[in-house]
């Protein structure tokens, strides 16, 4: 992630940029056209991004004030965790939605379109709301920034969030944190629930080197009087850690525990949870079952802090009916009849990741379908990415401890972003981890997937959910797969 650049005449033209965005931006709102207000505001918030990474509350904090503090009126759960952190607000946010409760949430990251990153009801803010939301945010941020400095893109997504949640009427959400906790813009929010997910390696750069010191970074979320939730084990003294932090501020603390998990072949899982019993959760892989547990208790909290309260049938209806884009995604016939091959989808990005992946694989190859319909025969074809400031030899080795992704066909590919690690380099860890029986490479997204189109086995697209994001966009304006309301034009 860049850091805040100091050079005056980069910050200016940064400036400029936005400002340039901000007249078409403003033009197109005032004339309803909601298509070219969204363009311009990509533009915007793009520019912002270019102003790095500087983490801390005083920004946003200055900026949620200028808007008339919006979050304020908002109550729910933040959800950190270095893993899990989607699917846990996938699963509360389902189970919201089958109790017929109106909610915000905040998944991250994007996909195909920022705008994925609001959602009320569980769908996309359209264009033209978030153009104004974020118009308004603007807006605020040059009222701030005299005295705090140039607030950043993630900064301003905290402002455009609760300000489109306020003007949609929202009171209660679900809120993802970006990264680590304590000095993430979204903790400048307190909804009455604080959840730490689980605690691994990532981000070390920003959030330090052990468990222990990122443990703490993600359980500063826990506020006096919170009701707090952790999936964390010991491991590397997280849970203690959590522990620690929810006594010394007066916080109510559920360590979310779940029974046997056992996988319902190509449909998902089922999970012995507390007070529910069997629960079936339609998300593929193992490890779900832990996040259906942290996602139970969430609930849970939520109706002991006075939230939402939302009934045992809701739950169960929502945990079923559940759906997480491009987290262990099954998609039948990418390709077209009469090629029948599934694909996998999913993002593990980083050690923890790779090896929940790692497990569902181990427990679906049998069961995913080559081009001519048949299971379990031909060998699997990999379409991998990774940012160069990943574990990329950590991730290569927990994937190469499935036999059937030793066999498979590996297709190294580069998304293009300036954080992406090279093809050659990628390749060669691959070799070195021992992950496929045959390797190449592919200058992009689009040539890895026609390539891994030619192997005829089914294909598994991870490492990076910039590299899913680019494969869900093409099935999507192909066809192949259903508009989910992500796709800007």
């Amino acid at each position: 992630m860049p850091e805040f650049p100091s050079e005056p005449a980069v910050v200016d033209a940064l400036r400029r940029e936005v400002e340039s965005a901000r007249e078409r931006m403003r033009t197109a709102i005032a004339e309803g056209r909601g298509p070219e207000a969204w363009a311009a505001a990509q533009i915007a918030i793009g520019a912002r991004g270019r102003f790095g990474v500087r983490l801390g509350l005083e920004r946003s904090v200055a900026l949620l004030e200028a808007l008339g503090h919006p979050e304020r009126g908002v109550r729910g759960a933040l959800i950190a965790g270095t893993n899990g952190k989607g699917s846990v607000s996938a699963l509360v946010s389902a189970a919201l939605s089958a109790g017929g409760v109106r909610h915000g949430s905040t998944p991250k990251p994007h996909l195909i379109s920022y705008r994925e990153r609001i959602r009320i009801n569980g769908e996309p803010l359209t264009p033209l709301p978030f153009a104004v939301a974020v118009e308004r945010a603007l807006s605020a941020a040059d009222q701030v920034e005299s005295a705090v400095g140039p607030v950043t893109e993630f900064e301003l997504l905290a402002g455009v969030v609760f300000d489109g949640f306020r003007t949609a009427g929202i009171d209660r959400a679900v809120v993802e944190v970006g990264l680590g906790g304590r000095l993430d813009a979204m903790h400048a929010w307190d909804g009455g629930v604080a959840v730490v997910t689980n605690v691994g390696l990532d981000h070390q750069e920003y959030l330090g080197d052990t468990i222990e010191l990122i443990a703490k970074e993600k359980a500063a979320i826990i506020m006096p009087g919170d009701r707090a939730v952790t999936g964390a084990s010991e491991r590397g003294g997280a849970l203690r850690v959590i522990r620690e932090r929810a006594r010394d501020v007066g916080a109510v603390l559920t360590e979310a525990v779940r029974g046997a998990v056992r996988p319902r072949g190509r449909d998902g899982i089922e999970v012995e949870l507390p007070r529910l019993g069997l629960v079936q959760v339609g998300l593929l892989g193992q490890h779900q079952g832990d996040n259906a547990a942290v996602a139970l208790a969430t609930l849970d909290a939520m109706r002991d802090a006075g939230v939402v309260t939302v009934s045992d049938a809701a739950i169960r209806e929502g945990f079923a009916a559940v759906q997480w884009p491009g987290r262990m995604e099954l998609i039948r016939q990418p390709f077209g009849a009469p090629d029948s091959r599934d694909l996998l989808l999913d993002g593990a990005h980083n050690e923890d990741g790779a090896a929940s992946l790692a497990s569902g694989i181990r427990d679906l190859a049998p069961l995913l379908q080559g081009a001519d319909g048949v299971a379990g025969v031909t060998p699997l074809t990999l379409v991998i990415a990774a940012m160069s400031d990943k574990s990329i030899p950590e991730i290569f080795r927990a994937l190469a401890q499935v036999p059937a992704l030793q066999e498979a066909t590996v297709i190294c590919t580069s998304v293009g972003d300036a954080r992406s690690a090279s093809v050659d380099d990628l390749t060669a860890a691959a070799r070195a981890a021992g992950l496929g029986a045959k390797i190449s490479g592919a200058a992009n997204p689009v040539e890895a997937l026609d390539s891994a189109a030619k192997a005829r086995g089914a294909v598994v697209v991870a490492g990076s959910l910039y590299l899913v994001g680019a494969v869900r966009e093409r099935l999507m304006r192909e066809g192949r797969i259903a508009n989910d309301g992500s796709l800007d034009g």
